[in-house]
């Protein structure tokens, strides 16, 4: 499979008065198009850095980021911006949806964002909406939507850019566990049907079974490599989701 993103000797540190602290340690991670990596490790571990490296959130101390083959480490920060539009799609923890804009209306947003007229965009939008088994809920205000239900926007959102890479940090923590299987489904089947690549940050171990290959970070070293489990879809949902079926085009 082709890489999608590579980080090649990524450090990071910062100042913490007339002392540094190191959060990443010359790191090594390749993800290719059409997997699902997790990375996990305890708190303060350097994940979410990595994770906010990767996509163009945070500038490394030193190393090489590609995306696509291409170095971005070296952009200036002016730059990034327009990387991360093209690029990369975010799904975070807090769902990160406006909430005074319709469920329809945060999906826009991105769309408005890459140039697509009003009429393309709400259209593209309630299609995307569709595909994450939402379309009834387009006019729905955040506040109106489950916890699932909001998640599902954003990986709707995040799909709007059609990125090549999907990064996710602690995706499923405020959600129930049905709910949460519901999403890394979504997720695997973006990556395994629609040839994303897909990075997921993650504290909890049941969570690591949904990934293709395991990458465990502790003390911002990469001290581990394990395969996936490959579960197969709806088994740990109690076999009650059938998101599969959505996100394939």
């Amino acid at each position: 499979m082709r890489s999608a993103i590579a980080v090649r000797n990524v450090t990071k540190t910062y100042a913490d008065g007339s002392a540094t602290v190191s959060a990443l340690r010359g790191v090594d991670l390749e993800v290719a198009a059409g997997e699902m990596v997790m990375l996990a490790g305890p708190s303060g571990s350097g994940k979410t850095t990595l994770l906010s490296i990767m996509g163009c959130i945070l500038k490394a101390s030193s190393g090489s980021i590609l995306i696509g083959g291409q170095e971005v480490g070296d952009l200036s920060e002016s730059a990034l911006p327009q990387v991360r539009l093209q690029n990369i799609g975010f799904v975070f923890q807090g769902f990160n949806l406006f909430p005074t804009l319709t469920a329809g209306e945060n999906v826009e947003l991105m769309l408005d964002l890459k140039g697509v007229k009003r009429a393309q965009a709400r259209k593209r939008a309630l299609e995307l909406l569709e595909q994450v088994g939402l379309g009834p809920k387009f006019a729905a205000f955040p506040s109106d939507l489950s916890g699932g239900q909001k998640q599902r926007v954003a990986i709707a959102r995040a799909l709007a850019g059609d990125p090549r890479i999907i990064l996710a940090d602690e995706p499923t923590a405020s959600l129930d566990w049905q709910s949460g299987c519901t999403v890394l489904e979504m997720l695997r089947t973006l990556a395994h049907e629609c040839g994303r690549a897909v990075v997921i940050v993650t504290h909890d171990p049941r969570v690591l079974e949904f990934g293709d290959r395991i990458i465990h970070i502790e003390d911002g070293l990469v001290v581990d490599r394990l395969e996936g489990m490959r579960v197969p879809a709806g088994v740990l949902a109690g076999k009650a989701s059938s998101s599969s079926r959505y996100l394939v085009q």
